[in-house]
């Protein structure tokens, strides 16, 4: 009897040990490369120094508020394994080229760039998050999937645009606006600090489920509780010739107005998106 009690307790430790050791395979997993290696996460702080962000006359400073995400994601990331770099940690400003060397000198990595838009009209809001390679759509899918559902804000969906950060990378990179600091409710939320807090723990749940994303057309994938539908988006690259001209004669007509060049663009996207990265 007493025989038969000491096989079962040792049986129940060995699963529990075999338990234990899976959910920590797991982990490593989702922070690890195909090599073992932790993976590497490049933060992209936007704006900094005498780059402000946003639009002229913004109460709400970009730079501030990215860098703060920015650091609490490094935060979150490094307690779940993952070895972190910044682009800057610092009120400071780094040239674009500068920020894409980083990334692209890093091996295993991935690249996350933290923003906040603004635009001329105090009524837009929203969440979007922008990416180019085909390489870096999953990594979009998640990040957004994350911020905007954990938002309380309009989701804008997902975009893909030739950004510069986000040509000139090597690896997978997305670029996610977390809100407009030029919308006076959006505004206040990104000055709460435990706002700040939940945006950078959206960011990173996007990061481990990277590799939950499935697309709804897949037959090769079971999806499961986890997964993450692969977003649609819109692709903001696609530019006719005729847009173009007509691009072109606006702006100069604009010029000539003495028109400040924020307010070329009629819709909310071009004109939030006027300064990014300029």
């Amino acid at each position: 009897m007493r025989r038969n009690s000491f096989r079962t307790a040792l049986s129940a430790v060995g699963l529990l040990i075999t338990l234990t050791s899976s959910s920590n395979a797991a982990k490593s997993s989702r922070s690890s490369g195909g090599d073992g290696s932790p993976i590497t996460v490049v933060i992209d702080a936007g704006h900094g120094g005498y780059d402000r962000g946003g639009i002229p006359g913004q109460r709400v400073s970009e730079k501030d508020m990215t860098l703060d995400v920015a650091r609490r994601l490094r935060s979150v990331l490094q307690a779940s394994g993952y070895r972190v770099v910044m682009t800057r940690d610092s009120d400071v400003f780094i040239p674009l080229g500068t920020r894409t060397a980083i990334a692209n000198s890093q091996r295993n990595a991935i690249f996350v760039s933290v923003h906040f838009n603004s635009a001329t009209r105090r009524g837009a809001s929203g969440i979007e998050t922008y990416f180019y390679g085909r390489d870096s759509l999953a990594l979009a899918s998640a990040v957004h999937h994350y911020v905007a559902g954990g938002a309380p804000s309009e989701n804008r969906g997902v975009r893909r645009r030739g950004y510069f950060v986000l040509r000139r990378t090597n690896i997978p990179a997305v670029l996610v606006e977390c809100g407009f600091l030029t919308n006076p409710t959006e505004a206040a939320y990104a000055q709460n600090a435990s706002y700040r807090q939940k945006l950078a723990e959206a960011i990173a749940s996007g990061v481990r489920s990277r590799g939950s994303v499935t697309s709804s057309r897949s037959t090769t994938r079971v999806a499961t509780a986890e997964s993450i539908p692969l977003q649609p988006y819109i692709d903001q690259t696609r530019v006719t010739k005729s847009k173009k001209s007509r691009s072109k004669r606006s702006t100069k007509k604009s010029s000539r107005k003495k028109k400040s060049s924020s307010k070329r663009s009629s819709s909310d996207a071009r004109a939030a998106s006027s300064n990014r990265e300029a």
